[in-house]
């Protein structure tokens, strides 16, 4: 009787340490503020021909004004 009663206990225990219980993950942890001080907003820029919105990085800059792509630099 008590042997089964210690199963019973042994496979409770089992089940909640496998499924129930979660271990915080401290990696996870120190990584999430440096995440957050990491993100850099981008300054976005109007094309000069067709007025989309592109970030600065991503346009090319000629005479002063930014363009989105080589199509609208040759319009």
């Amino acid at each position: 009787m008590i042997l089964k009663l210690l199963l019973v206990i042994a496979v409770i225990g089992i089940v909640y340490f496998m499924f129930i219980k979660k271990t915080p993950i401290k990696s996870a942890k120190k990584s999430s503020p440096s995440k957050k001080s990491e993100q850099k907003s981008e300054e976005m820029v109007p094309c000069a021909s067709c007025g989309t919105y592109c970030s600065v990085e991503d346009t090319i800059l000629n005479a002063g004004k930014y363009y989105c792509s080589r199509e609208c630099l040759e319009k």
